[in-house]
């Protein structure tokens, strides 16, 4: 409960310093929603003013950011000015469904990578392991966005697949388990394209810390005694390089969010990555804070598991 209750007093102190620097960033950036307001013909400057006395934008620094504080707790999370209603509502939502698009290519990638990883190390050396390496070296050099818009392109071209959404419009009023198909059809493009960018990352370090583990002594020591290689390689060897695999769950976490924010906006997934797009352009100042903080509480929250696991699974963390 100590190591618990620490590692969450530090996720907290992380997720404070997020939120007084972005805010700082963001209120002191040139330029405002208000501003573009003025350039409209149609509004007198008396009406832009009193909706800057009304949203508290004249106060100084520690006025907006404890009025931001307050509207936090309440679950509001400020005002979006540009879809005029609290921004809390609009990014529950759009979290929801990058949620469900990053757990999804998370979960597929380890399913992935974890069998190719222990394959390659276990046969290292071998004209199969050397074309898996050629491979993945080939996939971590093609970027998100151009990995984005080839299936854009395989979905227009082919018919497949939706090229953007996460529910058709006549599947609204289908029964429930049609509606849940048509959302994973929705799915697997942008699954696959946030799965095929870090599938690379993955096997190579899994394959590395699995090497790392089958040269070890004792490792070394059990397959003199002639316990069988697929038990040594899923029992003993995987326990025994889990610690950094454990370690980089958590670092894959916030590469699937910064990899989704261009997925989103590519494959038009409803997700926080266009309605982040869109409020930087409209100078949706809380609604710009509400996204980066959202995606701060998902990357702490996937260290946290990792910082629970690693507790759990090396005795030499619970008797530090």
């Amino acid at each position: 409960m100590k190591y618990l209750a620490r590692r969450l007093a530090y996720a907290v102190l992380l997720l404070g310093t997020i939120s007084i620097f972005s805010f700082a960033l963001l209120q002191w950036a040139p330029g405002n929603f208000f501003d573009s307001m003025r350039l409209d013909p149609h509004v007198s400057a008396q009406t832009v003013n009193a909706m800057r006395a009304r949203y508290g934008a004249n106060g100084p620094f520690v006025v907006c950011y404890a009025g931001w504080i307050r509207s936090l707790v309440k679950g509001d999370m400020g005002y979006s000015f540009a879809y005029g209603t609290a921004a809390g509502p609009l990014l529950w939502t759009r979290a929801r469904n990058t949620l469900v698009l990053t757990a999804s290519g998370t979960l597929l990638a380890w399913l992935l990578a974890l069998p190719l990883g222990i394959w390659s190390a276990a046969n290292k050396g071998t004209w199969g392991e050397k074309i898996c390496g050629a491979a993945t070296s080939s996939l971590m050099t093609i970027p998100d966005l151009l990995l984005s818009l080839i299936l854009l392109l395989l979905a227009v071209r082919t018919g497949w697949f939706p090229t953007g959404g996460m529910i058709s419009s006549g599947a609204a009023n289908a029964s429930f388990w049609s509606e849940i198909a048509d959302i994973v059809r929705h799915l697997i493009l942008p699954v696959a394209a946030l799965t095929v960018s870090i599938l690379p990352m993955l096997v190579r370090h899994i394959r590395s810390a699995m090497i790392d583990a089958l040269e070890s002594p004792f490792i070394r020591a059990a397959r003199g005694h002639g316990i069988p290689r697929r038990r040594l390689l899923f029992v003993y060897a995987l326990r025994a390089a889990s610690n950094p695999l454990i370690t980089l769950f958590g670092f894959s976490i916030a590469g699937m969010l910064s990899a989704s924010l261009i997925v989103e906006v590519v494959l038009s997934w409803p997700g926080l990555g266009p309605l982040m797009v869109q409020s930087i352009l409209a100078r949706d100042v809380y609604v710009v804070i509400g996204i980066v903080m959202l995606s701060s509480v998902f990357l702490v929250a996937g260290n946290l598991v990792a910082d629970v696991l690693l507790f759990v699974t090396d005795p030499r963390i619970r008797v530090e």
